[in-house]
């Protein structure tokens, strides 16, 4: 006797015999794929880094497939719009054509100010803005560049506050020549804060931030690093910093180049250096300042 013929064919089978089997062709495992990123539309004054190149810039302009970037310098670059494409404030995002609706937001500098489309720079005016070191004047023009060219304020550093009353008086700061000194490590008591108390002049300024260097105003998370690590009193702070965080202590130029394309913009810096630097800018181009 034969057995019972079933009337229900297995699911892989169709009416005419065995179904192909269909595999998908990615093979990556789930816990390998990378984790989607949020989508940011290219809107003017954005600024963001394209990380292949280091380039960084606001855009300026978003068209079908490109986004076009301008840097601290007024160079142009033009790059696809591709998934993952870019960093900001040290974050992977897609960047996407902003809604057609969607209202322009005004431009704005690195500095957050409202930028002047097409504006020119000003003749430099007779005041100055002194800072300590070049690393410091390479942050104040990164950060506020835009803005100082519009108000010809020129930054100069110092190599050190040691003479600053000697310099003070030759500069010989007046009301139409204003004269604004930024000094790192700016606390009561340190030799800083003695130096800074010698200056008596009217028409200068001596404003400081408290970070033991200026390194230290870019925010951790800028970087990828928890916190600035504390360098042991007696050693040299940029090369125990840099032993600490496994970075190249023999190249300390090369590491500060790397933190400040880090920075964007005024958001990857401390409000404790974005205060003081403000108002220098404000009081060298105040009421009487040429």
């Amino acid at each position: 006797m034969r057995p019972p013929v079933s009337r229900h064919r297995p699911s892989h089978e169709g009416p005419s015999g065995p179904r192909p089997r269909v595999y998908s062709s990615d093979l990556t495992p789930p816990w390998k794929k990378p984790k989607p990123v949020p989508e940011v539309p290219a809107e003017p004054g954005l600024v963001v880094e394209e990380p292949g190149t280091g380039f960084c810039g606001a855009v300026i302009r978003c068209e079908a497939g490109t986004v076009t970037l301008e840097d601290r310098f007024g160079k142009h670059r033009v790059f696809p719009l591709e998934p993952r494409g870019f960093l900001l404030e040290g974050r992977v995002v897609t960047l996407v054509r902003p809604a057609p609706s969607a209202p322009l937001r005004p431009a704005r500098t690195a500095s957050g100010s409202v930028a002047v489309p097409q504006a020119r720079a000003r003749v430099a005016r007779a005041g100055r803005i002194y800072v300590e070191g070049r690393h410091d004047a390479e942050l104040v023009e990164k950060v506020w560049g835009d803005d100082l060219r519009i108000e010809g304020v020129v930054v100069e550093y110092l190599e050190g506050v040691d003479d600053l009353p000697s310099i003070v008086e030759s500069f010989a700061p007046g009301p139409d020549a204003r004269l604004g000194v930024l000094v790192d490590h700016l606390v009561p008591g340190t030799k800083e804060w003695r130096i800074a108390q010698s200056v008596t002049s009217e028409h200068a300024l001596v404003v400081g931030h408290p970070f033991i260097d200026v390194w230290q105003a870019v925010k951790p998370s800028s970087l990828g690093i928890e916190a600035w690590p504390a360098v042991p009193k007696g050693q040299d702070w940029k090369t125990g910093v840099c032993r600490a965080l496994g970075w190249p202590a023999e190249n300390t130029g090369a590491v500060w180049q790397a933190i400040l394309k880090r920075v964007g913009s005024y958001k990857d810096l401390e409000p404790e250096l974005l205060g003081r630097v403000e108002e220098l800018i404000d009081f060298v181009t105040g009421s009487g300042g040429a």
